[in-house]
C-alpha cells in the first residue's frame, strides 16, 4: 500500500492508523471515499436518534385521547424533558470519540435507544402508567439527542477543513430530519394495526394504536447499529484523552458561540417541540398533525444549506443576516395569534413559523461552520507560537475543533427544554404565548450585536 494510503490496523480493519485528510493527493485517491462512506452511514444512525428525541412531541397530543389525565403544562413537560436530558448528555458525549472510537460509538449510541422505545410502547397501553413514569421514559428518549454531539465530532475527523461545513451540514441537517419524519411517520403508524397489540377507543369510531410511534424505530435502529459496526471506521488520529480536550472550556469563544448556537439550534429543536402543542392551545380546530411536520422538514434541509453558504461567504455573514430575519419573524408573530378580540390567523401564524424553521436551521448550518473556522484557526494559532510543526497543529486544531463541536452542541440542545417550557409557563400564566415570544424576541437582537460586534466587525 503506497504512502497516500489509509493504513489499517492489522488487528482491527476497521481502526485506521494514517489518517492525512489536509493532503490533497491523499484525500483525492483515498480519504473521499471513505470518509462518504462514514458520513452517509452517520446520517440515518443520527436522523433515528433525534426521531427517538422527538418522540413524546407527537405521542402527547394523543395521551389525553387515549385515557390519560394529564394538564397543559404537564405535557409540555413531557415534550420539554428530553430535550433537558439530551443537552446535559451532550457534555459527556462531546468527549468520547477520541476515546472510545467513531465506529464503536455509533453502533453503542444507536442500539441503545431501543429502551425507551419499547418502554414507551408498553406504557401507552395502560392507563395506570403514571405521570413520572412517562418523565422517566422522556429523559431516556434525550439520549437520541445526545447522539448529536458525539456524531457531529466524529464527522469533523473524517473532513478537511475547507469541506467541514458541507460536510457538518449534511450530517446534522439530514440527521436533523429525523424531527419531520418522526412528525410524519408517527400519525400514520398510530392508525394502523401494524405491529398487532390492542388499540384504543378515541371516539368517532376511531382506534388509535399510539405505541406504534415508538415500536416503528426499533427494527430500523437495529439495521443500522449493524450498518454502523461493520461498515464504519475509527481512526487512531482521532484518538486523544479528556486531559487533551478539557482545555478548549478555556476559551472565551466557546462560550459565546454556545450562545449563538442555541439561538439557532436550539429554536430548532424547540419549536420542534412545541410547535405542535403551541398550535393546539392557539387554534384548537386545526388538526396539527396534518401539518406539523412541515417545520422541521424545512429546518433540516435548511441546514446543509446554511454550512455550504457559510463556506462560500463566511459563516459570520451568513450568521448576522439569519438573526436579523429571526427576530423580523418573531416580531411577525406577534399579528397572527388570537387575543384581545382577535380570532388570530392560522395561515399567517403557520407561515410565520416556516419562515422561523427556516432561519433556524439556516443559522445552525451557519453558526457551526463559525464553530470549526474559529477553534482551528486559534489551535493552529497557538501549536504554531509555542513552535510546534504543521502536522502537530493539525491534529491538535481537529481535536480541539471537535470536542467544542460537541460541547457547544450541548448547550444549543437546551433550547428544546427552554421554548416548550416557555410556552407552557407563558399560557399557564397568562393564558397567553406572548410573553414567552418577548423573550425571544430580545435574545435574538443581543444575538445580532453579538454576531457584529465580535465576528463581524473585521479586526474581529
Amino acid at each position: 500500500m503506497n504512502n497516500q494510503s489509509a493504513t489499517q490496523s492489522p488487528n482491527n480493519r476497521a481502526l485506521i492508523q494514517d489518517w492525512k485528510p489536509e493532503d490533497p493527493k491523499f484525500w483525492r485517491t483515498t480519504g473521499r471515499k471513505i470518509a462518504q462512506r462514514n458520513l452517509w452511514i452517520s446520517v440515518p444512525c443520527l436522523l433515528l436518534g433525534f426521531c427517538v428525541w422527538m418522540l413524546f412531541s407527537a405521542v402527547t397530543i394523543n395521551l389525553n385521547k387515549v385515557g390519560f389525565q394529564f394538564n397543559t403544562d404537564q405535557l409540555f413537560m413531557l415534550t420539554a424533558l428530553p430535550s433537558i436530558s439530551g443537552a446535559i448528555l451532550r457534555v459527556p458525549y462531546s468527549f468520547v470519540i477520541p476515546i472510545f472510537g467513531g465506529r464503536r460509538w455509533t453502533a453503542f449510541s444507536t442500539v441503545i435507544l431501543v429502551i425507551p422505545c419499547i418502554w414507551l410502547g408498553i406504557a401507552v397501553q395502560d392507563l395506570s402508567t403514571s405521570y413520572n413514569t412517562f418523565v422517566m421514559i422522556s429523559l431516556l428518549c434525550g439520549f437520541g439527542g445526545a447522539n448529536f454531539a458525539s456524531s457531529m465530532a466524529n464527522i469533523s475527523f473524517f473532513f478537511p477543513k475547507e469541506r467541514q461545513g458541507g460536510a457538518l451540514g449534511i450530517n446534522g441537517g439530514l440527521g436533523n430530519l429525523g424531527v419531520s419524519v418522526m412528525q410524519l411517520v408517527a400519525p400514520l403508524v398510530v392508525t394502523l394495526a401494524v405491529f398487532g397489540g390492542a388499540g384504543q377507543a378515541i371516539g368517532g369510531g376511531e382506534t388509535l394504536w399510539l405505541q406504534n410511534a415508538a415500536f416503528v424505530w426499533i427494527p430500523l435502529l437495529l439495521i443500522f447499529t449493524l450498518a454502523a459496526w461493520f461498515g464504519m471506521n475509527d481512526l487512531s488520529a482521532a484518538k486523544a484523552s479528556l486531559k487533551d480536550q478539557l482545555p478548549v472550556l478555556k476559551s472565551g469563544h466557546l462560550w459565546l458561540m454556545s450562545l449563538l448556537y442555541l439561538a439557532t439550534f436550539g429554536s430548532f429543536i424547540g419549536f420542534s417541540a412545541g410547535f405542535a402543542m403551541l398550535s393546539k392551545t392557539q387554534f384548537p380546530d386545526v388538526n396539527i398533525l396534518h401539518f406539523a411536520f412541515f417545520g422541521p422538514l424545512f429546518g433540516a434541509l435548511a441546514r446543509p444549506v446554511g454550512g455550504m453558504l457559510s463556506d462560500r461567504f463566511r459563516g459570520t455573514r451568513v450568521t448576522l443576516i439569519n438573526f436579523i430575519f429571526m427576530a423580523i419573524f418573531v416580531a411577525l408573530l406577534f399579528t397572527t395569534l388570537p387575543g384581545e378580540g382577535k380570532s388570530g390567523s392560522f395561515m399567517a401564524f403557520f407561515a410565520v413559523f416556516m419562515g422561523l424553521f427556516l432561519t433556524a436551521g439556516l443559522g445552525s448550518g451557519s453558526t457551526f461552520q463559525m464553530i470549526s473556522v474559529i477553534f482551528r484557526l486559534i489551535t493552529v494559532q497557538k501549536v504554531k507560537a509555542r513552535g510546534g510543526s504543521d502536522q502537530e497543529a493539525q491534529r491538535e486544531a481537529a481535536t480541539d475543533s471537535a470536542a467544542a463541536l460537541g460541547f457547544i452542541s450541548a448547550i444549543g440542545a437546551v433550547g428544546g427544554f427552554f421554548i416548550p417550557k416557555a410556552f407552557g409557563t407563558s399560557l399557564h400564566m397568562t393564558g397567553s404565548a406572548v410573553g414567552a415570544l418577548d423573550l425571544f424576541l430580545v435574545f435574538y437582537i443581543v444575538c445580532v450585536v453579538i454576531t457584529w460586534g465580535v465576528y463581524g466587525r473585521r479586526k474581529g
